[in-house]
């Protein structure tokens, strides 16, 4: 069995072809459909395997290149496997709340990441305890615990991300939104009502079911996770020396 057929029958176990009802369908993901079937839109996984790939390689690429992924999605069923990726892949992710700004307006984001570890670190040396009352230590931690949950994935990046991940980019919109604005290459697991034209490398399949996505989000991570092991930092050119004049 080749490659293309072990990937097709896996995604087939992982019920990665159902789409949603026709009713519900985007008239943009109509060429990467099989069929219909009880009023269910029926993915083509040839076409779909072959979208995989092409993220995959995109992505490998990225690695080779060093470039940092944003992993997103806010989406209840599959955020925990979103993040359980990015980290696997070192990698920031967003998956509690998606805040305006993140790739628009990263300035006014890094004041509150800064903010976030400021407030970590002087609890971490005791500082808290010694400037400020049990009140205001106790109304600081609930702003730390806020930060952390809106900014707590992206907290060590220094700059906006070079490509975004996203699982079902219909739901988080304002993400790939400000992707498009941003001119950030967008990878989407997406179903049958999102529209393609949204992202830079669709993966047309179900973007719901936890086995589908888990499949694919591997697969596309491990591409990302080998390609960095071929990244090479650039190594800072030394100061040139002027010998002293004669």
């Amino acid at each position: 069995m080749n490659t293309t057929n072990t990937l097709i029958d896996q995604l087939f176990k992982a019920g990665a072809h159902f789409g949603f009802s026709k009713s519900r369908r985007h008239p943009s993901v109509s060429a990467y459909l099989f069929g219909t079937k009880a009023g269910t839109d029926i993915f083509d996984l040839e076409r779909t395997s072959k979208l995989i790939d092409d993220a995959a390689a995109f992505l490998k690429t990225a690695g080779e290149e060093g470039k940092t992924v944003l992993f997103v999605s806010t989406k209840v069923e599959v955020s925990d496997l979103v993040r359980a990726m990015a980290d696997r892949a070192n990698m920031p992710y967003v998956t509690n709340r998606w805040i305006g700004g993140i790739l628009t307006n990263f300035s006014e984001i890094k004041k509150r990441l800064a903010r976030l570890a400021m407030l970590k670190d002087q609890a971490a040396t005791g500082e808290l305890e010694r400037k400020y009352t049990k009140k205001e230590r106790l109304m600081l931690g609930r702003e730390v615990e806020k930060l952390e949950f809106n900014f707590g994935g992206i907290a060590r990046i220094e700059r906006t991300p070079d490509v975004v991940v996203v699982v079902d980019p219909r739901h988080d919109v304002v993400a790939v939104t400000e992707a498009k604005y941003a001119k950030i290459p967008v990878v989407a697991i997406m179903c049958s009502d999102c529209d393609v034209a949204m992202v830079s490398k669709p993966v047309l399949a179900n973007d719901s079911h936890r086995e589908s996505v888990r499949t694919i989000l591997t697969i596309l991570t491990d591409a990302f996770m080998e390609g960095r092991t071929h990244f090479v930092p650039k190594t800072p050119k030394a100061p040139e020396r002027h010998s002293a004049a004669a």
